[in-house]
């Protein structure tokens, strides 16, 4: 049943922090364990997570909030789910920061905190709706209100992080998944196909691997191949819900191919196409092998002479990005950025950038297999960042650039500054549409254009739909500007004139916000790459201790509160500022009894001491000396 918690907001008149001397207790409420009291835990908001709860009367839950704060300082510090237990159970600032005063107090098993994410995870594969996800944007506004910040300027990048998998060769994959299938089996299909499975069941399938060389691992792929395409025909009827089987199919299509006249699946479902590398450059993806595992050279497996087999190995080159890189995570993907190789996942960070403001935030984290491009990222961020900023201006790099985040941010009067282009530069000295000064509508259509001599051209409508056509109406420069053309139809008498695109318009405005960009003195985009790095900071080698997307996703999440919460509290002024002391006098004018509070200090003491019972005398008697 749930139950909100509420009891951290009702401080005990006793606790186990009176054993602490005022000013430990001072220091403890400036450290970060009180900044992420007040502005995490007690901004958090639990009522969405009521859901996960069963309406019948029962036993109240774990507070809600304890569970989630526990999440985001796992993910803050890097600890693993014991260390975190531990730090919970000992640890003072832990507490502190999720509401409690006495160390018995909120104690529970660690099983509650598996069974919880368990419940997030699963009700984000019904709904599609991220709990976390909502409590962050939640947070982050409230926080973003309090503190008065910015939020028309954002800057946004991606980066990539592994999954926690074990990284297989392509023989050792495909042996690991029919020893699964082999455990997925009624024990009567054990017996079934006791002898199919015979050969990989020898140990485990990194060792079915160890002694083989890597000439020798084709005959071994084709004939799993045909075992494979056998148990993708035999067990669907009683297996095809399994997830399994569905990850047996899977890799049956990514691996390998199958003649059209003899699988049943060719149909419905052709193998798929290469993938898009994601947000590299085109040099870059140019050069990016599509899969590490298989070889360079298309694998030749006959089955004799004038022969050819149903089921033929798919050569290294045509298996996608997105193939299946391990059972244990379906949605991660592999992906070449530079010399490194990753298999996991890309995450989007949108934070604030505006110079006024005294910190910046992080306001939106993503998580998606690595393959996603980053315009899918921004275009499912773009409404979210809409609805809760004021966002005006974005600072990105080049892979957010297209022409339909061009034509969508400039509907929503959205300026978009890229860092750097794709693509190759013009030829030095040559004078392009991005070198002219462009005259724009209302409606964002090109009125005229002013070459760098400061002749003037008209534009006008072409032919088709989003095309134009510019006339000078005089020699608009000497060679290296636009020449004049031969007279035509489009241009009577030779008159100059430059045919150019909605697209070719798109890009030499970018090309001119690039260049803008680039010639200021503050470079607002930077410093999200520093911010990445503090995200990702706690976890060694750029490699997350989980498995899955919602689980890399929450890891992501809680880093991102932390690193908010630490710009918070090196903000807070109460950190350097000094205080008067007051003397007694001074507290006596005010109306403050101190004879009052020397009696709550007594009687504080005086608990304490009841508390922790009597101590053996060492030699002295306890002499009791009351405050007056």
């Amino acid at each position: 049943m749930y139950r909100a918690n509420k009891r951290h907001l009702q401080a005990p008149l006793m606790s186990d922090l009176d054993l602490l001397s005022a000013k430990a207790q001072k220091r403890l409420d400036k450290s970060w364990a009180g900044a992420f009291y007040r502005e995490f835990f007690c901004r958090l908001d639990e009522t969405p997570f009521a859901v996960l709860y069963s309406d019948e009367a029962s036993r109240p839950n774990i507070p809600v909030n304890v569970l989630v704060g526990l999440e985001s300082l796992k993910a803050g510090f890097g600890w693993s789910d014991e260390e975190m237990y531990d730090a919970f159970s000992y640890n003072v600032q832990v507490r502190y920061a999720l509401g409690y005063r006495n160390l018995a107090d909120g104690e529970f098993e660690l099983r509650t905190v598996y069974n919880f994410r368990h419940r997030l995870s699963e009700h984000m594969a019904i709904t599609g709706e991220n709990l976390l996800e909502l409590v962050f944007a939640h947070i982050t506004d409230a926080q973003v209100v309090a503190f008065g910040l910015k939020t028309g300027r954002l800057r946004m990048d991606s980066s990539q992080v592994a999954s926690n998998i074990q990284r297989m060769s392509r023989l050792q994959l495909l042996v690991e998944m029919l020893q699964r299938v082999q455990r997925m089996l009624t024990p009567t299909d054990q017996i079934r196909y006791a002898e199919a499975f015979e050969p990989y069941l020898k140990g485990t399938s990194g060792q079915y691997v160890y002694h083989l060389k890597g000439e020798e691992t084709s005959p071994h792929l084709q004939r799993i191949g045909e075992l494979m395409q056998r148990l993708v025909t035999e067990l669907a009827p009683s297996y095809a819900a399994e997830p399994t089987y569905q990850l047996l199919e899977r890799v049956f299509r990514d691996q390998f191919i199958v003649s059209e006249d003899m699988s049943p699946l060719a149909d419905d479902d052709p193998p798929q196409p290469l993938a898009s590398t994601g947000n590299v450059s085109q040099d870059d993806a140019a050069s990016t092998p599509p899969n590490p595992q298989g070889p360079d050279e298309p694998l030749q497996v006959s089955a004799g002479e004038g022969s050819e087999l149903p089921v033929s190995v798919r050569p290294g080159k045509e298996i996608s990005p997105a193939s299946l890189r391990s059972p244990d995570d379906p949605d991660a993907t592999y992906r070449k950025k530079g010399e490194r190789r990753y298999e996991g996942y890309v995450f989007n960070l949108t934070e604030t950038c505006d110079a006024d403001n005294p910190f910046q935030l992080i306001l939106k984290v993503q998580t998606e297999s690595n393959t996603t491009e980053d315009t899918t990222l921004l275009l499912d961020a773009l409404l979210d960042l809409l609805v809760r900023t004021d966002m005006h201006t974005l600072y990105n790099d080049a892979a957010f650039c297209g022409p339909v985040i061009d034509r969508l941010l400039a509907l929503l009067k959205i300026e978009q500054i890229p860092s750097n282009l794709r693509g190759v530069a013009p030829q030095a000295g040559r004078v392009t549409l991005a070198d002219c000064h462009i005259t724009l509508d209302d409606e964002g259509r090109p009125r005229q254009l002013a070459c760098p001599h400061g002749h003037i051209a008209l534009v006008e409508p072409g032919r088709q739909p989003g095309r134009f056509i510019a006339r000078w109406t005089n020699d608009p420069g000497p060679d290296g500007c636009f020449r004049p053309k031969s007279a035509t139809a489009e241009s009577p008498g030779g008159v100059p004139f430059l045919r150019f695109s909605q697209t070719d318009l798109s890009r030499a405005l970018r090309r001119q916000r690039s260049r803008a960009y680039q010639q200021g003195k503050q470079n607002l985009r930077a410093a999200v790459e520093a911010t990445e790095g503090a995200v990702k900071r706690r976890f060694g080698d750029d490699q997350l201790p989980v498995r899955g997307k919602f689980r890399m996703g929450a890891m992501l999440l809680g880093s991102a509160a932390m690193v908010n919460i630490r710009r918070i509290q090196r903000y807070l002024p109460s950190r350097t500022e000094k205080r008067p002391r007051t003397t007694r006098k001074q507290a006596r004018e005010q109306g403050q009894e101190v004879t009052q509070a020397s009696v709550v200090s007594f009687l504080c003491a005086l608990w304490t001491r009841f508390r922790l019972g009597p101590r053996p005398a060492r030699g002295a008697c306890v002499a009791l000396t009351l405050g007056c």
